[in-house]
């Protein structure tokens, strides 16, 4: 079966065709400034990239772009050879704890939470219904961020506020990269050869989250209610205290958008170091001794330390492996030694020469990176969120 796996945004649309069961990923590719002036879209295939640009006046003229793309380069000869479409929805609340169907009442359900999730469902919805549009006989599914953590107890879930928050408004830890750690529980199954893993996977990238994993399923998770909790990011803040907005309300004058706007895109990394998002740039004023980028990379570091140790404690001491995965777990190595070498009282142990040859660019994308002494294995896994989606789509339409 050839399977589309689509991630629409509000002006952007991504997308993923894999052949199934091969697991063959036969073309990828990002359109950008969709609605915009200077439309532009990338196509990855056999190893070749290609940039073309295009005026796309919405999703629809994206999508004949796409569908012209795979139909040139022989992808498929015909549409009826789209066996089935596989959309990223970011948010399914509480409604939705696996993969489902598509249908118009999952439509509107995506709709009425979308206020959950303001900037992303409605823009996934879009890609949806444009989908249904030009292929209106092709199934489809939807792939929820927030489904695999549904497994959470209520211990875990539910924050230490009145209890009719939750009851009235849903106000609780949703946690996302749900399709990521999935991945890797899935990954990890096969490595270590049943189905009742204990796993602490460390999905370390631009966002980042950390989710403890029992009986392979997820136990708990750093994200919460938005993607905003839990770890430091790129340019989110991850957990504070709550009472640092009214206090710089009241002292600044500014307002709680522009405060959620600061904590959101001017903070983690990039509020620490002054200059920086990416870790990689990170990496490169640490050289120079830059203190605040030290700085940073130090309490990055920390928070990761201190939720792995925490959900050690969670699973009382039973795991079965660490899991490095994302952009920055798979290939900053230095990161990768400071964080196992903070864990050593868990017996935790890095083996330097094993982590320092797994990284994407050293042409070695995965493998065990802990010494034969440590009390737990840790791994290097890269995720595959598209192939997950792929999976789900292909379980569902057979």
């Amino acid at each position: 079966m050839k399977i589309l796996t689509v991630n629409a945004g509000s002006s952007s649309l991504k997308f993923n065709m894999i052949e199934l069961p091969e697991e063959k990923e036969l073309i990828s590719g990002y359109f950008e400034k969709i609605g915009l002036s200077g439309g532009i879209y990338s196509i990855k295939i056999n190893g070749s990239k290609i940039k073309k640009e295009a005026d796309m006046r919405d999703h629809k003229d994206a999508i004949e772009l796409l569908i012209r793309e795979l139909l040139d380069n022989k992808i498929i000869k015909s549409l009826d050879e789209i066996d089935g479409i596989g959309h990223r929805l970011v948010h399914g609340g509480d409604k939705y704890a696996s993969s489902v169907v598509i249908t118009d009442d999952v439509i509107n359900t995506v709709k009425e939470l979308s206020s959950l999730a303001p900037l992303h469902n409605p823009a996934n919805i879009l890609g949806v219904e444009a989908f249904r549009e030009a292929l209106p006989n092709t199934p489809m599914v939807g792939v929820f961020d927030t489904a695999f953590h549904q497994t959470m107890g209520e211990e875990q879930y539910l924050y230490s506020v009145p209890l009719d928050w939750y009851k009235e408004y849903q106000i609780r830890k949703y946690g996302f990269h749900g399709t990521s750690h999935k991945y890797i529980t899935k990954v990890m199954r096969e490595k270590l050869g049943r189905d009742d893993i204990n796993l602490i996977s460390c999905h370390i990238g631009s966002g980042a989250s950390i989710c403890a994993i029992k009986n392979g399923k997820s136990f708990d998770t750093t994200m919460g209610f938005t993607p905003n909790a839990g770890l430091i990011m790129g340019t989110r803040s991850g957990d504070i205290d709550y009472s640092v907005i009214p206090y710089y309300i009241n002292k600044t004058g500014a307002t709680l958008s522009e405060v959620d706007n600061i904590l959101n895109k001017k903070s983690g990394l990039l509020g620490i170091s002054g200059k920086y998002s990416d870790h990689r740039d990170i990496e490169s004023a640490m050289a120079e001794g830059e203190h605040d980028a030290i700085l940073a990379n130090n309490m990055y570091i920390n928070r990761v330390v201190e939720y792995i140790a925490k959900y050690y404690v969670e699973l009382d001491g039973k795991v079965d492996a660490i899991v490095f995965t994302a952009g920055l777990g798979e290939n900053a190595r230095e990161f990768r030694e400071a964080i196992l070498n903070k864990l050593g009282s868990l017996g935790i142990c890095v083996d330097h020469d094993k982590n320092s040859k797994i990284a994407s660019y050293l042409d070695k994308h995965e493998g065990v990176i802990s010494s034969d002494e440590s009390s737990v294995e840790v791994y290097v896994v890269p995720t595959n969120e598209e192939l997950m989606i792929a999976l789900d789509t292909y379980e569902l339409i057979r």
